[in-house]
């Protein structure tokens, strides 16, 4: 074969493994960054915590229209066949005078009942309207459910967003260990320092490059919960994206915060749990109260046993009236139904107070640790300006060997947490922020 058209024929191969090549493609099509607001998106529609309560949700209103549904008539249809025996009378006592009447052994009924509510105390009402209140409230625990998977989202983002951060810090600090390492190298080649400088040199580095693992290894655990919470394959590539995930100032002081947690989702559930067991505190009474209701039937029969003896033909029997019930046990067994069901009334009014405390001391408490974290920034800024200007120092002298390696270390070590500390403030002040957004009720993109 002519060379020329051996080597199209590898060149063809060649492209065709590439292009079949996951890794290759990964490389020429890599993920596209997942902002929080993208992210928010999918867990909408994929997270198994939300899509539970949607399910609650829809179950809830099936059971409004299964409470409806009481108020419409009551249907039975009855049909039955059976073979009986002769009628025998005592004329004369329990067993004297025996007379037998012959009748036909086949006996059918066909029979449609009806029967209609018409009074019942409200109870039918008070169903209607607990399972409207808690279909409510299965709503607002949908609300709650996008809520708490968006900061648990959110928190996952900071978190690898200051891993990230810190990967950068040990990068550039495992490549100045390593450039002090050499000059310490050449200092002791030279004689003028000890082998123990070099192996405390050596151990610093290792130590540094252990951390950068370590961090490594975290980020990797906290891209795999996210895809978890967000129901994406394990083998989808995702890159986070971090433009705009820390925000620069809070928008809302602590007044409106507070007021806005006052009427956020958990306490309007609260809300809706104390309305409903009050509405079981009128059912409990109606049961002091007579039912009354409409009914009637309609058969065909055979034979008629209407007379007797029996006729034997088929007849048809039908009757419509009202009728009332009243349970005279109620008198005396319903006492305890309404005490319990106003004391657990009662104990759920006492529920929807303490959550509306609790909102108001956590977003106190919340709102003074952000006011914390913000005054933290000018003094690790100054911080991190006075920790560089002491590793210069140090570092200079170390040169010169006016200090020993343990200084050096020191202000080495010192630097970094300067830096992290910077750097990790600004994030914690970031995720103080949306745990204020999450329990006063607002959303998180504004």
């Amino acid at each position: 074969m002519h060379p020329q058209k051996l080597l199209q024929r590898a060149l063809l191969v060649i492209a065709i493994i590439f292009s079949t090549n996951p890794y290759m493609q990964a490389q020429q099509n890599p993920a596209a960054p997942l902002s929080l607001k993208q992210a928010f998106a999918l867990a909408e529609t994929r997270n198994r915590m939300v899509l539970k309560s949607l399910i609650e949700k829809n179950i809830a209103a099936e059971e409004v229209a299964e409470a409806e549904e009481a108020k419409l008539p009551e249907l039975d249809f009855h049909t039955a066949y059976a073979r009986i025996t002769n009628i025998t009378e005592f004329k004369s006592g329990p067993f004297g005078g025996q007379k037998v009447t012959d009748i036909h052994n086949n006996m059918y009924d066909v029979t449609v009942t009806g029967s209609m509510p018409v009074y019942q105390g409200n109870r039918i009402n008070n169903s209607i309207q607990k399972a409207s209140l808690n279909r409510e409230a299965a709503g607002y625990a949908v609300q709650k459910a996008q809520k708490d998977v968006k900061l648990h989202i959110t928190a996952l983002y900071l978190g690898m967003y200051k891993r990230m951060q810190l990967d950068k810090l040990l990068e550039e600090n495992v490549a100045e260990e390593k450039e002090r390492l050499k000059e310490v190298k050449a200092l002791h080649k030279n004689g003028t320092i000890t082998k123990n400088e070099v192996l405390r040199a050596e151990l610093q580095l290792k130590d540094r490059e252990i951390q950068l693992i370590n961090n490594r290894k975290e980020l990797e655990v906290a891209y795999n919960d996210l895809k978890t919470v967000l129901q994406l394959p394990e083998g989808q590539p995702i890159v986070i994206d971090t433009l705009g995930l820390v925000p620069v100032t809070l928008k809302y002081d602590l007044a409106a915060l507070t007021n806005a947690s006052l009427t956020n989702e958990e306490f309007k559930m609260a809300d809706r749990r104390t309305e409903m067991n009050r509405i079981e505190v009128k059912n409990a009474k109606a049961n002091y109260l007579p039912v009354i209701s409409l009914y009637g039937n309609y058969a065909y029969k055979y034979p008629n046993f209407m007379f007797f003896p029996p006729d034997w033909n088929a007849y048809t029997f039908g009757q419509v009236g009202i009728q009332a019930t009243y349970n005279i046990s109620g008198l005396y067994k319903n006492k305890s139904r309404v005490a319990l069901a106003k004391e657990k009334a009662e104990a759920a009014a006492h529920q929807a107070a303490i959550v509306a405390d609790e909102n108001r001391d956590r977003i106190f408490r919340q709102y003074k640790q952000y006011e914390e974290l913000e005054e933290q920034f000018k003094v690790t800024d100054a911080a991190q300006v006075l920790a560089a200007e002491n590793y210069r120092l140090v570092k200079l002298q170390y040169l010169n060997q006016l200090v020993v390696s343990t200084e050096m270390i020191d202000a080495d070590n010192a630097l970094l947490q300067a830096r992290y500390n910077r750097i990790s403030v600004r994030i914690d002040a970031a995720m103080k922020y949306y745990e204020l957004l999450h329990t006063a009720g607002l959303p998180f993109t504004e």
